[in-house]
């Protein structure tokens, strides 16, 4: 086991550090009493709040005993003097122990965190290689091929690959590339070693590249004040720390978002690694068994394989495991499967743009008196801001107004704050489009509900226009996978001679599902029309749907069974 909090004094000491915000105390009080009304019946504070003024500011100066830039590296330095004997549990894992230590080792070297997707092959490796300009690349050895694939392929273009180092994580693979492997030059070590400090907090921590689903991955950048307050505020909204230090299961990947930055985030507050390579389920049982996990997160996906996994492979939870879930909108079938297997699940909405969460939905007690499935799909919701976000609105893109508060009316998703990112990394254009109005535009279309909560209704490349109408292919989805024989499903749009375009579901069937099987859905589940109203027998693995004959209306769906 690998010691991720180490309690040497010759590199690691506590400093005092106090967080310089640049507001006044009004400010402040507004702020968070605006967050809170959100989630509670508390009223909009009143402009008379605070209403003395101060005559002179003579005296008041930012010096190195009020202001000290903002990095999460003082976090791994606090954690060094209060937690000294907590360690890392890990696996064989691609969240392996080296992974969370570069977390910090690299920026304390004074160097800018780039950490790439491991599921890009060689080519799209060595254009990144290129875009960020790698001087030494940290590769597990299961990925060293794509490693020297890619510098094979920036050799041929007369590029300088980087300098290569294996991580062997206890394998006894011949990795003797260049001589460098992980173990090897940390047991060298260097004991004169200095941490190298940001000069500026918006100096750049990390550079991650999106998923590129939309168009070819954009290098975003993080700062070290961004990456300090999302750090804090991730750990705080999903409660962890409170009483005791949490044990925290790896299912989210460090190379996205630096794990939403809890690769941070837990060294705050003295947390335990737990790393598994796999994220299979019978890997994650197995760990929160042994390890009584208490925290873990993970996009739907991971929910899906977690309630569809064999009986078998299943452990009585010690407790009950909070899960943070985010990406597209988990169906309420599959959380109220999770709950019923003793995990909470909470919402969480961003985009790596936005250092990964920035909204969660948090729970208001009068929703617990609510019928099971309106509980659900309230929890569903993208909810609120978090605090380390000063706003998030749901805008037309055009007039920038804000929409109505009706849950109808859509509008794209829009933030401000210091966890929004520095912007694109050599793409001047590109930044200053998302940053066009004074927002950064995320690109996904949403309403906002009476309590100010957002749901997401689709990205703006994805929704449908069927007949001059807006169909979310979230809420398609979301009818189509409460079937039970529906593993996994996928809606796009399809061109239509008569309508422009009609929905296109791939579905995935369960095993022993036969595709002769039909679904009929009950009314009202889809209205994405105004005048639609009901919903007729749907034939789900048929060809087409029958939607309202009051309105004389026909939608046609493909099915594809995949």
């Amino acid at each position: 086991m690998n010691t991720i909090f180490k309690s040497s004094k010759s590199w690691l000491f506590r400093t005092a550090t106090t967080t310089h915000l640049q507001t006044n105390r009004t400010h402040i009080h507004h702020r968070c009493l605006r967050q809170y009304s959100q989630v509670s019946e508390l009223p909009e504070p009143s402009d008379d709040l605070h209403q003395e003024s101060w005559r002179s500011v003579e005296g008041l100066v930012r010096c190195s005993a009020n202001y000290v830039p903002l990095s999460p590296i003082s976090f791994l330095e606090r954690a060094a003097d209060v937690y000294r004997d907590r360690t890392s549990v890990s696996t064989l894992a691609p969240n392996v122990p080296a992974m969370q230590e570069l977390h910090f080792a690299v920026p304390m070297a004074g160097a800018i965190l780039c950490t790439f997707n491991t599921r890009h092959d060689s080519n799209m490796l060595a254009t990144l290689l290129t875009h960020s300009q790698t001087k030494i690349l940290f590769v597990d050895h299961q990925l060293l091929d794509t490693a020297l694939a890619a510098s094979s392929l920036l050799n041929h273009t007369h590029k300088k690959p980087p300098v290569i180092v294996v991580i062997t994580d206890g394998s006894d693979l011949d990795t003797n590339i260049n001589g460098y492997q992980y173990e090897s030059l940390i047991a060298g070590g260097v004991s004169g070693f200095n941490v190298v400090r940001p000069t500026d907090e918006w100096d750049p921590i990390s550079l991650n590249y999106t998923s590129g689903t939309t168009s070819r991955p954009k290098g975003v950048v993080y700062s070290h004040r961004g990456a300090y307050l999302n750090s804090i505020a991730t750990i705080f909204m999903h409660g962890m720390g409170t009483t005791s230090p949490p044990s925290y299961l790896w299912s989210v990947p460090m190379f996205h978002c630096n794990g939403w930055c809890v690769t941070w985030g837990l060294a705050a507050v003295g947390g335990t690694n737990v790393c598994i390579r796999r994220c299979d389920p019978k890997d994650i049982f197995d760990n929160i068994a042994v390890h009584k996990v208490t925290h873990m997160g993970g996009a739907p996906t991971v929910l899906n394989m977690i309630v569809n996994s064999p009986i078998t492979e299943r452990k009585p939870l010690p407790h009950r495991v909070e899960i943070m879930t985010g990406g597209a909108p988990p169906p309420p079938l599959i959380l109220s499967k999770m709950e019923e297997l003793g995990f909470g699940v909470s919402h969480l909405y961003g985009l790596t743009e936005t250092y990964g969460p920035g909204t969660l939905c948090l729970w208001k007690p009068e929703w617990d008196s609510l019928p099971v499935d309106e509980r659900l799909k309230l929890k569903t919701r993208q909810g609120v801001r978090h605090l380390g976000l000063e706003a998030v609105d749901v805008k037309d893109p055009v007039t920038m107004e804000s929409v109505e508060c009706d849950g109808k009316s859509m509008g794209e998703i829009m933030f401000q704050g210091n966890t929004v990112m520095s912007g694109y990394l050599k793409d001047t254009k590109a930044t200053e489009d998302v940053f066009s109005g004074g927002w950064f535009r995320s690109g996904d279309i949403a309403v906002k509900h009476p309590d100010g909560y957002i749901e997401v209704k689709d990205r703006s490349k994805d929704i449908i226009i069927s007949g001059g109408e807006n169909i979310s292919t979230v809420e398609v989805e979301t009818v189509i996978y409460s079937h039970p024989a529906v593993l996994e499903v996928a809606v796009v749009a399809r061109p239509d001679n008569h309508w422009g375009q009609t929905p296109c579901a791939f579905v995935k069937l369960k095993d022993g599902n036969l595709r002769n099987k039909a679904y009929r859905a009950a009314p009202h589940q889809l209205k994405w029309h105004p005048g639609w109203s009901s919903l007729f027998p749907l034939e789900l693995f048929a060809t087409n749907v029958k939607v309202d004959s009051k309105a004389q209306t026909m939608v046609f769906i493909k099915v594809i069974i995949i």
